[in-house]
């Protein structure tokens, strides 16, 4: 798979696609197919070199993303293969695929579709 490295801290040019493992779901965790990811402020500092991946968490940015769930790892419940989820997590979303503790999801909302996000009220 690919993800965004960050093989030296710097501006969005330090920012590389790179062919990377794939992660494996641990105990209590899914494997998401990233469909989108977004980008705040605590990227931005990792990026910098001033926010580094918490102890166990992947080693690539990505606070957020969304997608589909493509495995359960052991331990898993109320989640299924195919569920579409977004996940606030300590890491990876800036990839094709991410393993995510099932805690961190929640479903995408009814209204979301990959090709036409829902638009705001105006």
């Amino acid at each position: 798979m690919h993800a965004i490295t960050i093989p030296e801290p710097g501006g969005p040019e330090a920012l590389v696609w790179a062919e990377v493992p794939d992660p494996v779901p641990g105990e209590g965790e899914v494997l998401v197919d990233v469909a989108a990811a977004g980008v705040n402020r605590a990227d931005v500092l990792q990026r910098q070199g001033h926010y580094p991946p918490p102890p166990g968490a992947s080693p690539y940015a990505g606070l957020e993303c969304s997608g589909r769930i493509s495995a359960l790892g052991p331990g898993v419940t109320g989640w299924a293969v195919g569920d579409e989820v977004c996940a606030l997590l300590a890491g990876g979303g800036y990839a094709e695929k991410v393993a995510v503790p099932s805690g961190q999801l929640l479903p995408s909302p009814r209204a979301w579709t990959w090709s036409r996000p829902p638009r705001c009220p105006k």
